[in-house]
């Protein structure tokens, strides 16, 4: 099965002054043909020397600020992490319940 893997940004806190984006927050989200996980997280942006006008801003820009930020090592951790997820729910390692009816 095949596995997507879908960064968002679900929004960002700027300065009303002049726009700088200093906090995101993003959700990524993975799927396949039956079972689905998420995660969810935020991240501090230092300033930079040239700002982007907050309106000019695309989404695409942002999840790429973001995945920068944190870094490819985190960014693999949390795709890895999904896609695990999803391996457990097509097949469960672990279960809760009891054997007898009540």
């Amino acid at each position: 099965m095949a596995t997507t893997i879908d960064w968002r940004i679900s929004n960002l806190e700027r300065e009303t002054a002049d726009g700088f984006v200093y906090l995101a927050h993003y959700t990524v989200d993975a799927a396949d043909d039956t079972y689905k996980a998420g995660a969810y997280g935020s991240i501090n942006f230092e300033r930079p020397e040239t700002l982007i006008p907050y309106s000019s801003l695309k989404e695409a820009d942002v999840i790429e600020w973001v995945k920068t930020a944190l870094g490819p090592e985190k960014v693999t951790n949390i795709e890895e992490a999904l896609t695990n997820q999803l391996v457990e729910q097509r097949s469960p390692t672990k279960a809760a319940g009891l054997p007898w009816g009540n």
